[in-house]
């Protein structure tokens, strides 16, 4: 642990001194490279040392971020990652490292996609549905109330404030969307750990989680439409809305049907072919290509690779020559490019707003929003003698999701650094909590009724 301490603090005495090796003469690359270079070794110190705590490794790298983004604070001169904080006028090396991170998080998008199934959700059951149902109204709900209680005027030096030109209802709006989110890869890895994945309850967090995240990123695509029709001026009607809601749904139906007619047929046109990485490529230009289309219409682009992971199935592979499972081919790239993003995200965060009362009221009142909108989720399990707090307890982590969703509402300028960075807060807290009182409730479940 000491050894792992000792790099890190190596890293940040001398990138600064790296990135002032920089010449008029040097090749334009080079600044890229040494951020990449920081910022990956950064990741996996910090994900190194939140494993060995028994925590996700997620919050290991965003945690890495936030010290790098906030190295100025300890010197005036170490203000290096200031440029991935900018909105525009940003040099190169800092719009190619941002671009990269959103790849990464289409790439993050498309895995989750791939360890699910439509054949898994219909089997989830009415539990799972009306679970995930919950879990997304009342969380929901409670974000709204808690965004509307603390962000009500906007007298000078308030913190956060909201962008020019927005109406607090976008704020309000958007706020309870983020807390609508789950982590499904959290939620999995925790019970996994914990030995408890068969259990008719961990079936349930499953399923509504993976629910959860379809619902959520059809109400990611619904407010990134109304925000940006506020940002041109126009404010959006309900039949706007109704459309736009309409056209992610159809967009989702329209790629399964599309995974079980069309992509078939191709995948066994494409496994003749003798070159090699056939299946890898394939798989990312339909994650790409989905992506694409889910921006120009409007949406998301990780919608697109959501559904591009969904529609891939084990079976679409058989007749290609490599014989691992396309998400192990995935895994060099999600490692390399995901922790980019995770990174960034933390370097967003500035820690001088938390010097701000409401910053800090901001962030509790949204984690405690954040748990307490997941625990009515134990009411939408239906059968009888199943462990509901559990049920609960396991959607409360909004881990990488939650992070995406504030991501997408920075980079629209719903939210500002303050609101950014209370969000952050909460999603750190709602994931490191979870996997203690997780395995505490199922094991008191377990004694008061083995």
């Amino acid at each position: 642990m000491d050894r792992v301490l000792r790099i890190g603090l190596l890293f940040s005495l001398v990138t600064p001194l790296a990135w002032a090796a920089g010449s008029e003469h040097m090749d334009p690359v080079a600044p890229t490279l040494i951020a990449l270079i920081v910022i990956l070794a950064s990741a996996k110190i910090g994900s190194e040392l939140f494993e060995r705590l028994n925590q996700p490794a997620v919050l290991g790298e965003l945690l890495a971020g936030v010290v790098l983004g906030n190295l100025v604070l300890i010197h005036s001169s170490w203000n290096f990652f200031e440029p991935l904080r900018l909105a525009s006028g940003a040099p190169d090396w800092a719009i190619v490292v941002d671009q990269l991170s959103r790849i990464g998080v289409v790439i993050l998008l498309f895995e989750v996609g791939l360890e699910s199934t439509v054949q898994g959700m219909l089997k989830v059951g009415g539990s799972s549905f009306l679970v995930a149902v919950v879990g997304i109204i009342a969380p929901f709900g409670l974000g709204y109330a808690v965004s509307w209680l603390m962000i009500r005027e906007l007298p000078a030096g308030l913190v956060p404030i909201v962008p020019p030109g927005f109406s607090l209802q976008y704020v309000h709006l958007f706020i309870g969307a983020v807390l609508s989110a789950t982590s499904v890869g959290i939620t999995a890895r925790v019970l996994k750990d914990l030995g408890k994945m068969q259990r008719k309850e961990s079936q349930i967090i499953l399923g509504a989680a993976v629910i959860d995240d379809v619902l959520g990123l059809l109400i990611l695509a619904v407010m990134a439409g109304v925000i940006a029709a506020a940002e041109s001026g126009q404010p959006p009607e309900v039949l706007a809305i109704v459309k736009l809601a309409a056209a992610a749904l159809v967009f989702l139906v329209g790629s399964l049907v599309l995974g079980a007619t069309v992509v078939p047929r191709i995948m066994t046109r494409l496994a003749r072919l003798r070159t090699s990485g056939v299946m890898l490529i394939s798989s990312l230009l339909l994650a790409f290509g989905l992506s694409y289309i889910a921006a120009i219409i409007g949406l998301a682009p990780i919608v697109g690779a959501f559904a591009a992971g969904l529609i891939l199935e084990e079976a679409h592979f058989r007749g290609f020559r490599d014989e691992i499972t396309v998400e192990k081919l995935l895994r060099p790239i999600a490692t390399m490019l995901v922790p980019i993003f995770f990174v960034v995200m933390g370097i967003g965060v500035r820690l001088e707003t938390f010097s701000n009362t409401g910053v800090l009221g901001l962030a509790a009142g949204l984690t405690i929003a954040a748990i307490l909108g997941k625990q009515v989720c134990g009411f939408g399990v239906i059968e009888r003698g199943l462990d509901r707090l559990s049920v609960g307890v396991g959607m409360i982590p909004r881990g990488e999701v939650g992070l995406i969703f504030a991501g997408i509402g920075r980079a629209l300028k719903v939210i500002d650094d303050g609101t950014f960075s209370a969000i952050v807060m909460m999603v750190m807290l709602t994931t490191v909590c979870t996997p203690p009182v997780l395995k505490y409730t199922l094991a008191r479940w377990d004694r008061k009724h083995g």
